[in-house]
């Protein structure tokens, strides 16, 4: 077992041989290096693998009921400071290992397919494994500046990959975006690490720890300043778990490769912050205040996500604010105390939400050639719809990925969000009520999108639905050509006075040309290839659906009760213990069998009373297009003024629009700024340059007058005594 722990300090380091050869063969051999980028895959694929391996093999050790192991090495040592670099592995690293390198494992399988016609190939591999890299050094730091060490790494990582395809316009605005957006919680996160090494003069963790069991409880230190610190360390976290206010960026992020969503979204960057905060729990725990501004921060973004993910079109938006609602799921669990189930909520989640993420690259994949290679159609579910006919595979792994998020049992997530919602029934009837009241609308929103896209028939032929105006942000491709705009008018839909009506023969005939639609495309190695669209993607890319639909439907029953129906009593539970004897009793819940299956009972209520709203509005072809009918008359006009109509129309212009928040921050602080910029501007110019200049101008004024005087010249001196004559007869006869 020490053997075993000596080395896990390889973990981070064994992706690096595969950057950096690649990184030195497209800096060196560019030409040859691109010919054979397809092997280049293998090398970082089995790394990765071997660190998965290192990394089950280490929780095995934690299962088995080891001790926390830290090693560290002195890096500075001078007079009082020392500065030290090491590794910790306890059963929270072991979780995170887990998922890191799982879940990057299958992303850089499915990525070897999805990229391969890419010419960022390599630089997106290169980029990609060093993003794995940084997390895994992040969540095996052993203190504070070694993790925002790694933080930044990960942030520049994302920085990369969300602006992979730069050409596009939007793509460079949203990974710029989302770098700012983070750094504005990356300040707070320096500023409240330099607090606490200013209180402590030390980064270590157990060096923090015996602040919150010693110091705080006995009021050695300031409370409000230890407050205002946690502040600070919980605002990094804010912003790089994508937490209202800042959550701003997350959305945005859609438009890197859709590899990237699924491994930022997953099991990586959006889970650093709730890593972050898991870590330092104990610290946390001891602060009443920052544990309810943790509780009412998670409340808000949990809500928040489910309403503006009710009327997104684009795919992977809606998924991205599903991904912002569960992350406000774990830190209302973390605020309330329930450190288990918020860690058990990571795992499940993860998961599943990776599951949808690689499922919508498929959808995405089969849909790019009807559609062009533009987000905002390929992405667009409105022209979706009927895929389940062209990629069974694909919707079936899809269909168990969104009813697991739903909390359908026996998947994986309804374990572990229906151990959050009966937690914070206990702790707030508030908090149950908001959590419980998300959960339907989780169900119904993710049910949405599994109609929308596989539901009913092919839309994309409606030229109704497709935009007649070409959209300038999306008019570049991947190589930064234009994308000539087809128009396909085989098929029309009328519509007459507000409402839609379409055909039987029209849908038998979208429904026949579709299937037999043939398109082709060449690769970048000049084969053509030809299928019939839309198709399932290759096996490359099946292969990690099936083994994370494995996980989705089998993860769950870590969570399972036992123990004489004890239903805290779980695996994950008895795993966790060691990384969490700092708790105090009293945030510890439990409840018997009877009050679990009631729980349960409710929360799958709620989940199936959200599908069937779902499945009312969206089930079939009618409902969609008439709901459809009403959100295109938000846009070309309004619809008859009746009150249900005016909620509708209200309920989706808040949720389409993001709930306004990105037009707030764009006036007040983007204008905001610019206008104060520009009044200062005008300061500088008109009254700081401006008396410099009047000064100048003045003297040179005086200057030029007085140089006559000494200039040998009588006239000059002639018309000066004629002046002062004249002044002075002047004041003189007054």
């Amino acid at each position: 077992m020490e053997h075993t722990y000596q080395y896990a300090w390889l973990i981070p380091l064994l992706p690096l041989p595969a950057i950096m050869s690649m990184g030195l063969g497209l800096f060196l051999i560019p030409k040859p290096t691109k010919n054979i980028r397809r092997i280049w895959a293998f090398p970082s694929v089995l790394l990765l693998s071997i660190a998965m391996v290192f990394s089950f093999q280490l929780s095995i050790e934690q299962i088995k009921g080891s001790s926390i192991y830290q090693y560290l090495w002195s890096w500075t040592i001078n007079n009082d400071f020392s500065l030290e670099f090491g590794y910790l592995i306890d059963p929270l690293t072991s979780i995170m290992l887990i998922l890191i390198t799982t879940v990057g494992i299958l992303v850089l399988i499915y990525s070897d397919s999805y990229m391969s016609h890419d010419e960022g190939y390599l630089r997106f591999f290169v980029y990609i494994s060093f993003f794995n890299t940084s997390m895994l050094g992040l969540v095996t730091s052993s203190n504070l500046i070694q993790i925002y060490f790694f933080w930044e790494l990960v942030g520049m990582c994302s920085y990369l990959l969300i602006g992979f395809w730069f050409t596009r316009p939007i793509a460079a605005s949203a990974c710029q975006k989302a770098f700012v957006t983070n750094r504005v919680g990356d300040f707070g996160l320096l500023l409240g690490i330099l607090g606490f090494f200013w209180i402590t003069g030390s980064l270590e963790f157990r060096d923090l720890f015996k602040i919150a069991n010693n110091w705080i409880p006995n009021n050695e230190i300031n409370f409000l300043l230890s407050t205002l610190c946690a502040f600070l360390l919980f605002l990094g976290a804010i912003a790089k778990s994508a937490q209202f206010p800042l959550h701003v960026w997350l959305p945005d992020a859609m438009e890197g490769p859709t590899p990237i969503s699924a491994l930022i979204h997953a099991a990586t960057m959006v889970a650093a912050g709730i890593f972050l905060l898991a870590r330092l729990f104990p610290l946390f725990i001891s602060l009443p205040l920052i544990m309810n501004f943790i509780s009412l921060v998670g409340t808000i973004t949990l809500l928040l996500g489910a309403t503006l993910a009710l009327a997104q079109r684009d795919i992977k938006r809606s998924l991205a604010y599903s991904t912002m609602s569960q992350l406000g799921y774990m830190m209302l669990a973390l605020g309330i105390g329930s450190y288990q189930a918020a860690l058990f909520h990571l795992i499940t989640h993860a998961y599943s939400k990776a599951l949808l993420f690689l499922g919508s690259g498929a959808i995405i994949h089969s849909m790019e050639p009807l559609v062009g290679y533009s987000p905002d159609k390929s992405q667009n579910m409105v022209l979706m719809g009927g895929l389940r006919k062209y990629i069974p595979i694909t919707k079936t792994t899809f269909l168990l990925g969104t009813l697991s998020l739903c909390g359908i049992p026996p998947l994986a997530c309804f374990w572990s969000k229906d151990e959050i919602l009966s937690n914070s029934w206990l702790y707030s009837p508030y908090f149950g009520i908001i959590a419980s009241f998300t959960a339907g609308l989780t169900a119904f929103y993710m049910f949405r999108i599994y109609l929308l896209t596989f539901d009913g028939y092919l839309r994309v032929h409606f030229q109704n639905y497709s935009s007649t105006k070409e959209n300038s942000l999306y008019s570049i491709s991947l190589w930064g050509k234009k994308i000539p705009k087809e128009v396909n008018s085989d098929f029309v839909l009328s519509t007459t006075k507000g409402r839609v009506s379409f055909f039987s023969q029209n849908i038998s005939k979208i429904h026949g040309n579709t299937r037999n639609r043939i398109g082709s495309f060449s690769t970048s190695f000049g084969a053509k290839k030809t299928f019939a669209y839309p198709h399932e993607p290759g096996n490359t890319m099946l292969f990690p659906l099936l083994i994370l639909l494995l996980f989705t439907l089998f993860i769950g029953f870590l969570g399972i009760p036992f123990d004489n129906g004890i239903a805290e009593l779980t695996i994950l539970s008895k795993w966790l213990t060691p990384s969490v004897n700092l708790m105090q009793e009293s945030f510890n819940f439990s409840i018997n069998s009877y009050e679990f299956i009631t729980n349960a009972i409710s929360s799958v209520s709620l989940a199936v009373f959200g599908l069937f709203i779902a499945y009312i509005f969206y089930g079939s072809p009618y409902s969609f297009f008439q709901n459809l009918d009403l959100i295109n008359s938000f846009e070309k006009g309004s619809p008859k003024k009746s009150f249900f109509n005016q909620v509708k129309k209200k309920i989706y212009s808040w949720s389409y629009n993001r709930g306004y928040i990105d037009i707030f921050y764009n006036k007040v602080f983007i204008l905001g700024i610019r206008g104060f910029t520009e009044l200062a501007l005008f300061f500088d110019k008109g009254v700081i340059d401006g008396i410099t200049n009047g000064v100048g101008l003045a003297s040179f004024c005086i200057g030029e007058e007085i140089k006559y005087i000494g200039g040998g010249r009588i006239s000059s001196y002639l018309f000066f005594f004629l002046c002062y004559v004249s002044v002075f007869l002047f004041f003189f006869i007054s």
